[in-house]
Formats: structure tokens, C-alpha cells, sequence
């Protein structure tokens, strides 16, 4: 016993010499995405996807901060109005940003509903302490010129209604260039993936930090 006592007398003294660095820090503020598709990397490599490039970008400026990816393909508003209260609690993020609708409008939702369910996400992010981005999307003329503009109204009354950042439109200067996007005419390609980066940089950059601030 004297023995072990030695041992653990002589291991508490050099885990107090350790240097700074070597001790555990808190992790950093968290940016949580909650999407779709567009966010999950639907057909392109791993690691290869606008929120993995956010990432990257991070480590110059923003190196504090960390990125959760919790976007599903195929998930509507009201899928992340489920989902979003655990994320919250779980990962407790500085920033939410909220991608979702497209699937709202594929699927022929209500646009009311659409509103309901994003205005939801905003202020439950707003109530549990993080500032949101609202990332816009529209949907071709072919699904009637009002509905369309109501459609791309919503992400604006949202960012608006709920005093959170709007990224006015995801595929902007893409949207109308096929070579873009994949087979199915729907997701962006690797190739496509640092303008859509560059299209929600503005709008989250306004809400970050820089280190040692």
C-alpha cells in the first residue's frame, strides 16, 4: 500500500507540472446545421459538402468554433421542429443554421405550415441562447409564379419576424447552370459545393466571434 501511495503521490505531482496544453479545454462555441439534402451531402463524396468546407474556412479566422452537421435527406420543416429541441439541449449551439423548406415545397406542403414550422425552429434556437441563419430557397416558375413568390417570401418574414440572419438564397448563381448539378437535376455538385459556402458565409460571418474576443 505504501507503495501505491508513492506511485500516486508521484503521478499528481507531474500531472501539476504538465504544461498548459496539455490540460483539457472546453470546447468551443458550436454552429449547428439542421437540413436537408442540400446540407447531407446527397451524392457527393464524404467531406466534400458546403458545411465541410465551412469547416475549413473556420480554422483561419474562427478556429474556436466547431460545426455539427445534423442535416437528413429528405427531412421537411416539420421533421425539424422534432428534431431540433434535443440537438439544442445536446449540443447547446452559438449558431443554428436552419436549411430547410425545399422538401416542403416537392412535397406540395402547406406554405402556411412551411412559415409555422421555420418561425418555430428560429425561436427555439433564439430561446436556448444561439443566433440563427435562415437559409432561403426558391423553386422554378413551373410551380406557378404566386406560389413561387410566396414561397421565397416565407425565409424572409421568418429571418425578419424572428430577428435572425437570412441568407437570401442557397443556389444563387447556380441555379440556372445544369452542369451544376447532378444526374437528377435536384443536387449540387461537388463542384457546386464553395459557391453555396459563399453564399452563406455572409450572413454567418456578421454572427461570429474572432478568437481572443
Amino acid at each position: 500500500m505504501r507503495f501505491l501511495s508513492r506511485i500516486m503521490s508521484i503521478w499528481l505531482l507531474c500531472v501539476a507540472w504538465l504544461p498548459a496544453s496539455h490540460a483539457q479545454t472546453a470546447p468551443g462555441p458550436t454552429i449547428l446545421v439542421v437540413g436537408d439534402s442540400l446540407s447531407a451531402e446527397y451524392g457527393i463524396a464524404r467531406g466534400t459538402g458546403w458545411v465541410a468546407l465551412l469547416e475549413e474556412r473556420l480554422q483561419t479566422d474562427f478556429p474556436a468554433y466547431r460545426v455539427v452537421n445534423a442535416s437528413i435527406s429528405g427531412d421537411t420543416t416539420q421533421s425539424g421542429v422534432n428534431r431540433l429541441p434535443p440537438l439544442l439541449q445536446r449540443h447547446q449551439p452559438a449558431v443554428v443554421i436552419v436549411e430547410l423548406g425545399a422538401n416542403d415545397a416537392l412535397r406540395g406542403l402547406p406554405l402556411d405550415s412551411t412559415r409555422d414550422n421555420l418561425m418555430t425552429m428560429s425561436k427555439q434556437a433564439r430561446a436556448a441562447g444561439a443566433q440563427v441563419v435562415v437559409v432561403g430557397m426558391e423553386i422554378p416558375p413551373n410551380f406557378g409564379p404566386e406560389y413561387a413568390a410566396q414561397f421565397r417570401q416565407l425565409f424572409r418574414d421568418t429571418a425578419t419576424q424572428t430577428d435572425a440572419a437570412l441568407v437570401p438564397f442557397l443556389l444563387d448563381g447556380i441555379a440556372t447552370e445544369r452542369r451544376w448539378f447532378q444526374d437528377d437535376g435536384i443536387h449540387p455538385t461537388r463542384e457546386a459545393q464553395p459557391r453555396l459556402l459563399d453564399n452563406v458565409w455572409p450572413a454567418l460571418h456578421s454572427l461570429l466571434t474572432p478568437a481572443g474576443h
